[in-house]
């Protein structure tokens, strides 16, 4: 991700330092800052960090006009530009910078442990990130510069794909669901059209049919079993002995 040369940004802000003028160094070991003279400051006002491109900036600023005090830019921490005092975590020994080539140390120091914490931590995190940065370009590089894999068919290329355990089903032997509403086929050995009755209710038994001489006969029920006597039989008695008489008187015989 290239970053916009001409964008500053704001990293941290800090309402009170103070800035101290240091001793020369005695020995090897790193400047200490009980030999500055903690109790007169040379110089108090706000601190601002800002960032632009890789580089960070610190920035001494005054407290109510926000002019410019000094500046220290950084572009390694830890580094030269900016290093710990060894008796103290809220003291540092900073390098600022005229812009015109000349360079001084000066003591920066914090009244609260808290400040210069995040003092700290914000300078860490800038150059994390630019760390970072230079990484992803790298890979980028060399992404670009590999040569591509190509993974499209070539004229005329082919593949076959072979899967199994796929059984094809016969079209003749798959069977149709009947169509009844959901309802069962009957049982062996009942009539065509007949509904079964549910299990539980008896079936009615079926009706006989009577003769014509029952349903005439509407005085006394007649048995199914006796013979029926013939309606008709009084009136071929009165036409029998008639005929007899006539016949005896006429001579005729009667066949």
């Amino acid at each position: 991700m290239a970053e916009d040369s001409s964008y500053e940004s704001i990293v941290c802000v800090k309402p009170e330092v103070h800035v101290y003028r240091i001793p020369p160094r005695a020995s090897n070991r790193g400047y200490r800052a009980a030999d500055w003279k903690l109790d007169e400051p040379s110089w108090s006002g706000k601190m601002k960090i800002t960032s632009k491109g890789k580089v960070a900036f610190i920035k001494l600023e005054d407290k109510i006009t926000g002019e410019l005090f000094a500046q220290a830019p950084v572009d390694q921490y830890p580094g030269c530009a900016i290093e710990a005092v060894t008796d103290s975590s809220r003291y540092f020994v900073v390098r600022v910078e005229d812009g015109n080539g000349r360079h001084a140390f000066i003591g920066l120091g914090f009244a609260d442990r808290g400040d210069s914490f995040d003092f700290n931590v914000a300078l860490q995190d800038h150059f994390k990130w630019v760390k970072q940065e230079g990484e992803l370009a790298k890979l980028e590089a060399s992404q670009s510069t590999a040569p591509k894999l190509d993974l499209g068919f070539k004229e005329g290329q082919t593949i076959k794909i072979s899967i199994g355990n796929i059984k094809k089903k016969d079209a003749a032997g798959v069977k149709t669901r009947p169509m009844g509403g959901g309802l069962l086929p009957p049982p062996p050995g009942a009539k065509a059209g007949g509904v079964m009755a549910p299990p539980g209710i008896q079936q009615p038994a079926p009706v006989t049919k009577q003769n014509a001489a029952s349903l005439l006969d509407l005085g006394s029920p007649v048995s199914a079993t006796q013979p029926t006597p013939d309606m008709w039989g009084d009136f071929t008695s009165a036409g029998s002995s008639s005929s007899k008489e006539d016949t005896s008187k006429s001579g005729w015989v009667q066949f």
